[in-house]
């Protein structure tokens, strides 16, 4: 193999790698672990210019 077949072939090895994990962590994602961000009292600040 030549240079440049292996970095084509790194480069696709990379992206399968980072697609793969992506996908893991949205199929493994149990959202009664996580607590929301967007969830509880928000501050009410009135803006005075």
């Amino acid at each position: 193999m030549n240079g440049k077949t292996m970095t084509l072939l790194a480069i696709l090895a990379f992206v399968a790698l980072t697609l793969g994990s992506f996908i893991w962590f949205i199929l493994t994602w149990d959202n009664t672990k996580e607590q929301s961000v967007t969830t509880g009292p928000q501050p009410n600040e009135e803006r005075t210019s």
